[in-house]
C-alpha cells in the first residue's frame, strides 16, 4: 500500500492559519479605532437603551436669505420676458416701450401709402410728433389726427396719446450763410 503523500509533495502549499489573531497583518489606527467605538457602546448600553436622534428639517440660509426650494418662487431663474416686464413696470417705462413699439409698427397702423409720407419723430407728454414729407400730407394727416388718436388709443391703451401734432418737411433756413442782412425778410427782399 502507498505510503500517503506530505501535502507540499503535491504541489499544493497551503498556508498555515495564523495560531494568534494578533500575529495577523493589522493597520493598527484602524484597530484603535474599533477598539474605542466598541467601548463607546458598551458604556452607552450600560446607560440604558439608545434613543433614535429625531431630526428636524432646516432650511439653510446664507446671508439671511433663504436658498431656493422645491416650489418656484422669485429666488429662482426667471424669464427674460418676465424680468423686463417687472423692471419697465417698476420704473414707469411701459407707456415708453410701447410707443416705441408702434413708431416700429407705424406702416401697420396707418396704412402704407401714409407711412411713407409721414413718420413719427417723439412722444412726450401724450402728445405725439409727426413728420410730414410735404404740405399736402401734413393738410391731409391734420383731418385725419382725431382718427389716428382713436387708433393709437386701441393699440397702446385709453388716454395714452390725447393729441397729433403734426409739422411739415423740414424747410431750408434763409437765415443763415454770409450774405444775410439783419432783418431782412429773406429771399422775398429780391423781389422788390
Amino acid at each position: 500500500m502507498p505510503e500517503p503523500r506530505d501535502s507540499s509533495e503535491s504541489g499544493f502549499e497551503s498556508e498555515a492559519a495564523p495560531e494568534r489573531p494578533d500575529e495577523a497583518d493589522h493597520d493598527k489606527q484602524g484597530l484603535d479605532l474599533a477598539k474605542s467605538l466598541a467601548g463607546r457602546l458598551k458604556q452607552q448600553a450600560a446607560s440604558g437603551p439608545i434613543k433614535p436622534v429625531k431630526r428636524t428639517r432646516r432650511r439653510p440660509r446664507i446671508d439671511g436669505a433663504q436658498i431656493s426650494s422645491a416650489r418656484p418662487d422669485d429666488r429662482d431663474p426667471q424669464k427674460l420676458t418676465n424680468t423686463l416686464g417687472r423692471l419697465m413696470r417698476d420704473q414707469g417705462w411701459e407707456v415708453d416701450v410701447a410707443v416705441h413699439g408702434v413708431m416700429a409698427r407705424w406702416p401697420t397702423i396707418v396704412g402704407p401709402e401714409m407711412a411713407e409720407h409721414c413718420t413719427p419723430e417723439s412722444y412726450e407728454n401724450t402728445v405725439l410728433t409727426v413728420r410730414t414729407s410735404s404740405t399736402a400730407w401734413a393738410t391731409q394727416l391734420k383731418l385725419l389726427a382725431p382718427d389716428l388718436v382713436r387708433r393709437l388709443n386701441t393699440e397702446l391703451g385709453d388716454g395714452t396719446v390725447t393729441q397729433v401734432n403734426v409739422q411739415g418737411p423740414h424747410t431750408p433756413s434763409w437765415r443763415k450763410g454770409p450774405r444775410t442782412i439783419r432783418g431782412g425778410r429773406g429771399p422775398r427782399d429780391t423781389y422788390g
